[in-house]
């Protein structure tokens, strides 16, 4: 808690629409308080803090300039949650510092980790720290998920012996935008990278470059719930198998043409990835 006033001190690594999703719910509570946001561009910062101000609380203070313009800010203020939801390649290094900067409660937006010997590094951060590190994924906290989850231990289904599960979600209208819009409007330019708008400055780089499920706990996090995962049973494997990647070429060569610069783009995520979990008891 607060030193002073008793208030929640939360800071914000990275300031677009999921930001504003979280400033809803932590500002919904009366006496928490936004302390500093910190993000390189200057137009999120600007939506944030006019988003902020409609809730008649103090402005916070403002860290950019650099990349790592969130190492000044978590060194120089005193938080009690810090949540990041940032491009996922910053969210290990981010999370990382700021348990080691003493943040005792440490939100991370999905994917929290791109590779096996990153979800290590959180692990061993938040153990030798004692900051609790929490995976932010939404969908386990859905109504109809956690309606489950309370028939799954009243016991209404038995003994869970198998379980399967799934996320469909077409992003090709957030893959590419027109640079204004958060999603691609109809007739619009198509953009991705920098001078695209909110994710697809990013996000579309990763189906250039990977493969695989890129975040599997939407479809697997409430039922990992469900089977008691990492408390007492807990994770084996996981197996993903992809499609051909077809989906994000012909989206591209039906707005832009065929001869739309996108177009030459080789794309290696696969258009329908299906995992299998494998699970144990104890």
């Amino acid at each position: 808690m607060g030193k002073d006033d008793g208030k929640l001190r939360f800071g914000f690594i990275g300031t677009g629409s999921r930001c504003h999703e979280y400033i809803n719910n932590v500002l919904a509570i009366p006496g928490n308080k936004i302390v500093a946001i910190c993000d390189i561009q200057s137009g999120p910062i600007q939506r944030t803090l006019e988003h902020i101000s409609k809730f008649n609380v103090s402005a916070p203070k403002v860290y950019t300039g650099s990349e790592r313009a969130f190492e000044q800010m978590l060194n120089n203020e005193e938080f009690d949650c810090v949540i990041i939801a940032s491009p996922w390649e910053w969210h290990v290094l981010m999370s990382v510092a700021a348990m080691k900067a003493g943040v005792p409660y440490v939100g991370v937006e999905v994917s929290a980790a791109n590779i096996l010997e990153e979800c290590w590094d959180l692990v061993n951060v938040s153990e030798a720290t004692g900051s609790q590190l929490n995976i932010l994924e939404n969908v386990c906290y859905r109504r109809d998920c956690m309606a489950v989850l309370n028939m799954v231990r009243q016991g209404l289904f038995g003994e869970l012996i198998h379980a399967t599960c799934g996320y469909l979600h077409d992003l090709r209208d957030v893959k590419f935008n027109d640079g204004v819009n958060y999603s691609y409007q109809k007739g619009g330019e198509l953009r991705m990278g920098p001078t695209a708008y909110a994710e697809a400055q990013w996000r579309t780089q990763h189906s250039i470059r990977r493969n695989g499920d890129l975040y599997p706990t939407h479809g697997v996090g409430p039922v990992a719930n469900c089977l008691d995962i990492n408390r007492g049973n807990r994770f084996l494997s996981l197996t993903a198998m992809a499609t051909q990647s077809r989906g994000l070429h012909k989206f591209i060569v039906d707005n832009g043409g065929e001869n739309h610069p996108y177009a030459k783009i080789q794309f290696n995520l696969g258009d329908v990835v299906t995992s299998m979990i494998k699970c144990a008891n104890g």
